[in-house]
C-alpha cells in the first residue's frame, strides 16, 4: 500500500495519508505523492472535489516526519506545497473536504486548516506544539491558526503549546461539525456530495473569488472585477441551471 493513496469515485478524489504506524508523519517521498495528488485534482475537470483523509485512529497527521530529514532543493512545502511551509504555495481550486482523527499537530494541524471543509472526530486533539518543545522552524500554521481561530484562543495555542479539543474547535468555528471517530468517512463524503450538488465551475469560482479578494479591503473587493465568475455566465452549466429553475427538476451539471 502507498504511504499517500489517491483514488476516485465518481466526482470526488479521494486522498488518503496511510503511514498510521509514524501517526501519519509526512516524508519527503509522502510529500511528492501529495503535489501529485493536487496537480491531478486540479487538473482533471472530472473532479469537482476532494476529501482528505488518513488512516488510523491516533492521528490524522502530526507534521513533519522530522527522522527524515529535509531535502531544500527538491522541497516541495509540506503537503506537496498545499500548506506552502517553507516552500511554493499550491492553491487547490476545487473545494477541500478534511476528515480529521486523533492529533492534528503542528504542519498536520495546518494541512487540515487548509481545507475548506473540516470534519473533526470527537477524538480530535489539535496542537501547536513548536514552542513548547523548544522547536521553531517555518511558522506557517501559527499564521493560519491566528486567521482562523479567535485571537486569544490562537494565541494560548501558540504560546503554550496547550491542545484544542474537537468541542471546542467547534465552538470556536473552526471546524464544520464533530462525530464519532466510525462516522468519520461517512460525514466527510456526505459533505462532498453536497458540494457536487451545487455546480462545479460556479463554486470553483467561488472558491477562487472567495480566496483571492480574503486579504483585500470590503470596498475593494466589491468594486472589482473577477473573470472567472464573469465567465461562468457563458458555460453550459450556467443554462442547465436557469433550465432547471425553469422546469421545477435538479439540474444535470457537466462542468463545462
Amino acid at each position: 500500500m502507498s504511504d499517500v493513496e489517491f483514488f476516485l469515485q465518481g466526482h470526488v478524489a479521494h486522498v488518503k495519508l496511510n503511514r498510521p504506524k509514524s501517526l501519519n508523519a509526512i516524508d519527503p517521498g509522502m510529500d511528492k505523492a501529495l503535489l501529485d495528488a493536487w496537480n491531478e485534482i486540479n487538473r482533471d475537470a472530472n473532479i469537482w472535489v476532494a476529501v482528505l483523509s488518513a488512516e488510523g485512529e491516533r492521528a490524522f497527521c502530526v507534521g513533519a516526519d522530522v527522522s527524515k530529514g529535509t531535502d531544500r532543493a527538491s522541497r516541495m512545502a509540506l503537503g506537496g506545497g498545499l500548506t506552502g511551509i517553507g516552500g511554493p504555495l499550491v492553491t487547490l481550486k476545487k473545494p477541500l473536504v478534511a476528515a480529521v482523527q486523533g492529533y492534528a499537530l503542528g504542519g498536520g494541524f495546518e494541512l487540515a486548516m487548509c481545507a475548506d471543509i473540516i470534519v473533526a472526530a470527537s477524538t480530535t486533539q489539535f496542537g501547536l506544539p513548536e514552542t513548547k518543545a523548544g522547536i521553531m522552524g517555518e511558522c506557517g500554521v501559527m499564521h493560519r491558526a491566528i486567521r482562523q481561530l479567535p485571537y486569544h484562543i490562537a494565541m494560548a495555542m501558540i504560546l503554550t503549546g496547550d491542545r484544542l479539543n474537537a468541542a471546542d474547535a467547534l465552538s470556536h468555528g473552526l471546524v464544520n461539525e464533530v462525530v464519532d471517530h466510525a462516522n468519520l468517512m461517512e460525514s466527510a463524503t456526505r459533505w462532498a456530495e453536497k458540494i457536487t450538488a451545487a455546480s462545479p465551475l460556479a463554486v470553483q469560482a467561488a472558491k477562487m473569488a472567495v480566496l483571492q479578494r480574503l486579504d483585500w479591503p470590503l470596498e475593494v473587493a466589491l468594486a472589482t472585477r473577477f473573470e472567472p465568475i464573469e465567465e461562468y455566465a457563458f458555460t453550459e452549466d450556467r443554462q442547465e441551471g436557469a433550465r432547471a429553475f425553469a422546469e421545477k427538476r435538479k439540474p444535470e451539471w457537466r462542468g463545462r
